[in-house]
């Protein structure tokens, strides 16, 4: 067993694709960790959809055992962290569980919008940080410009970093080394009670909710008695150990220790992801700090497309809900789409990964709704509501204010690119505070926007307008008031619940017009007139019609007089319009597959 002073718990932070799981791999190969038949590129990324869009989902941790060059053991726990923003609590609670960070800074693309954010928050958990300038041996390597940005931005000194290539191994030893000379040895070991942090957690259909735990002081041993210091509520320990990488039992762990709990319970949303452990015998009082509630920030219906695989959805969304404590959902019905439900993402990405497995994983055909953002309402009654679906919106006369989520967003672009990412801000209902210049090339700016703006393509077009150079990172702000509609669809004056949305007043005309066009090109004819209308409050904003089939009757009229064809046609005329009244329109499924692909 190694001393805890001998113990460094450290983690890699970066922004997505700049290397973090590549130099994971070349750490466990230097230390043995995995023999090099076993070996495989991306080897802690353990989902099929992580290998292939060469992005971290979950958080991987995995201990290591080093011999420094003075000959000394060292024993070094490694967390894999995901580094996209919508997993921004699940990056800082492995901060949280960690005493130092290696922060990857891509040597082609600089200091990126992640970046900062990801050094932003290993520097407010008090975690020292190892800079390394990742992929040197690139040909578009520029090295003496990122060197500089790190002092800038970062203002970390340059000769602080290491240069490595996770690809082909250069500098891996002197990360090492730095690890265990730059980074202290575990902290908070003096609190006289046990406790441990849950930073992650997992479902196994045999064995229940595994806990991902950091031990920071006392000693967890098999079959004691264990508490969740968030609700009280108390457990046994079946079985606990490490990753190596894979998961290797042990009779205890201790004081500095990263490894894993297997508790007997069985449903993922007991177990709280930051919550405190300790021991039921002699329990502690106070919990690690840090702690809170995963709010969902966008919500969206999932529908399966054909209704008869309702249970084989609510099956699905059940066993996903094990694996990802932050995903929730609850059942609700949609005349036009059938049985579904309105589910809670962190964040657009999280979104897209959740459909993709249910399609990949579970073979699911689905659709999905436009997706919305938690609306705060305050009634003329002086209560305040929250409101994430657009048919749950009161009446506009029980309306005092309607209040939207923002979010303050760093934006990291190329400098000639500034004039179209203002327009873009701009467009998007959004104002941009400052402007800092982080070298000759590329500038950063702060733009406060709505939540709701960003959900659909803002990250596409950012990606367009700046040639694929841009990146972004965002932190929830403050609600702000905002004039804020229901816009409805009415097909043939019937109201359409699944294209509902709830929309700025000044674009709820332009989008209105977009989506009764889209209609149209999409419904098929009918005998008679189809009036497609956009609506707020009962009051039409834009109008398309549908024009009728009109079967030609007066081809049996060879010649004769005018009024003969004037009299089938009045005929064919008050006909069309009975047809009006009693008609309906039936809008076919592809026609909702359609429009909703277009509109998400």
């Amino acid at each position: 067993m190694v001393e805890t002073q001998r113990i460094r718990n450290f983690c890699i932070i970066a922004h997505v694709d700049h290397g973090k799981t590549t130099l994971s791999d070349r750490l466990l190969e230097r230390t043995q960790t995995v023999l090099q038949r076993e070996m495989k590129e991306q080897l802690l990324d353990s989902m099929d959809l992580e290998r292939e869009r060469g992005i971290t989902i979950k958080c991987h941790p995995v201990t290591m055992k080093y011999r420094s060059k003075d000959g000394t053991d060292y024993l070094f726990n490694l967390i894999d962290t995901p580094g996209h923003v919508d997993f921004a609590y699940e990056v800082s609670r492995s901060l949280a569980a960690c005493e130092g960070a290696l922060l990857l800074i891509d040597a082609s693309q600089g200091v990126e919008a992640q970046t900062l954010a990801n050094a932003q928050l290993a520097d407010a958990q008090g975690l020292s940080i190892i800079p390394v300038i990742n992929k040197v041996d690139l040909p578009s390597a520029d090295i003496p410009r990122v060197s500089n940005q790190i002092e800038e931005i970062l203002a970390i000194p340059a000769e602080d970093a290491i240069h490595a290539s996770g690809k082909s191994g250069i500098g891996v030893e002197d990360i090492l080394e730095a690890v265990v000379h730059r980074l202290p040895q575990p902290r908070w070991g003096n609190h006289p009670k046990p406790r441990a942090l849950i930073f992650d957690s997992q479902y196994d259909p045999y064995r229940g909710v595994i806990c991902y735990i950091r031990v920071f002081s006392g000693t967890f041993s098999l079959n004691a008695g264990i508490l969740l210091m968030s609700d009280q509520r108390k457990t046994q320990v079946k079985e606990l150990g490490i990753f190596i990488p894979t998961p290797s039992p042990k009779a205890t762990l201790s004081e500095g220790e990263v490894g894993y709990i297997v508790t007997g319970i069985r449903d993922v949303a007991d177990i709280k992801i930051g919550d405190t452990l300790t021991i039921t015998e002699s329990p502690a009082q106070e919990m690690l700090p840090g702690y809170k509630e995963v709010r969902p920030m966008v919500f969206s219906g999932l529908y399966p497309l054909d209704t008869s695989d309702y249970e084989k959805l609510k099956r699905s969304v059940g066993k996903l809900r094990l694996n990802d404590a932050s995903f929730s959902f609850q059942a609700e019905t949609s005349v036009a789409l059938g049985f579904g439900f309105r589910c809670g993402f962190l964040g657009l990405l999280h979104m897209e990964i959740i459909q993709e497995r249910l399609r990949r994983e579970y073979e699911l055909d689905l659709i999905s709704t436009y997706p919305s953002v938690i609306y705060r309402v305050t009634l003329t009654t002086g209560e305040t509501i929250e409101v994430d679906n657009p048919l749950d919106l009161p009446d506009p006369s029980e309306i005092d204010k309607i209040e939207e989520p923002t979010i303050i967003a760093r934006i990291h672009a190329p400098n000639q690119s500034i004039g179209d990412l203002l327009a873009l801000v701009t467009e998007k209902r959004g104002s941009c505070n400052n402007t800092e210049t982080i070298d000759e090339t590329r500038v950063m700016l702060t733009c406060h926007l709505p939540l709701n703006e960003i959900l659909v393509d803002f990250n596409d077009r950012l990606k367009s307008v700046t040639h694929g150079y841009g990146s972004m990172d965002y932190d929830m702000d403050e609600y702000s008031e905002s004039s804020l509609v229901r816009m409805e669809i009415l097909v043939n004056n019937e109201p359409v619940d699944a294209f509902s949305t709830i929309v700025h007043r000044e674009k709820a005309e332009t989008r209105g017009r977009a989506l009764c066009a889209k209609l149209k090109e999409i419904l098929p004819r009918q005998l008679f007139k189809i009036a497609l209308q956009a609506s707020i409050g009962g009051k039409v904003i834009a109008r398309e019609t549908i024009s009728a089939m009109r079967k030609d009757v007066t081809a049996k009229c060879y010649g004769g007089d005018i009024s003969r064809k004037r009299k089938l046609l009045d005929k064919q005329k008050e006909g069309k319009k009975r047809m009006k009244q009693i008609g309906s329109v039936n809008i076919p499924q592809e026609a909702f597959v359609q429009i909703l692909k277009s509109s998400t």
